[in-house]
């Protein structure tokens, strides 16, 4: 998926869409896409100025990214203004390296199991073959009338 197909299924934009493409993908099992770390990222001035390193709560974000569009690739169904995917935990959150400009960012995130709208997911983002991050995600579906 490049990304025009991307956000078709994700709402986020700029400078909140964290996915460049998707690489490969298994319908209602696991995804593998990338983040390009370009130096004109809008967090790098102040996270560090002297030391530009890609904040984890946005490595996180991106790996959520990932699962969305897995979720609604799967489901067959797009963001409709209707219903949005909340993160409801995160567990187990590790950082093994520091992510920096230049870096291609690979998510790779596998689904372990859903039900009732809950979907429970483990994640990795890796830099060069080298895990950066890692987590299990719990994403709810939700109703936007609720």
């Amino acid at each position: 998926m490049d990304i025009n197909e991307i956000m078709q299924y994700l709402p986020h934009r700029y400078p909140f869409l964290l996915v460049d493409r998707v690489l490969d993908l298994e319908l209602g099992k696991r995804i593998v896409a990338l983040k390009n770390v370009s130096i004109n990222e809008p967090f790098f001035p102040g996270h560090f100025p002297y030391h530009p390193v890609m904040p984890g709560v946005l490595i996180i974000e991106a790996m959520a990214q990932a699962a969305a569009i897995l979720s609604f690739k799967s489901n067959a169904s797009k963001p409709d203004g209707k219903s949005v995917y909340y993160f409801a935990g995160i567990d187990g959150a590790r950082f093994k390296r520091p992510v920096t400009a230049g870096d291609q960012l690979i998510l790779k995130v596998e689904l372990l199991n859903g039900k009732r709208g809950i979907y429970k997911y483990a994640a990795r983002a890796e830099v060069d073959g080298q895990l950066a991050a890692e987590a299990e995600m719990l994403c709810a579906v939700r109703n936007t009338a609720e």
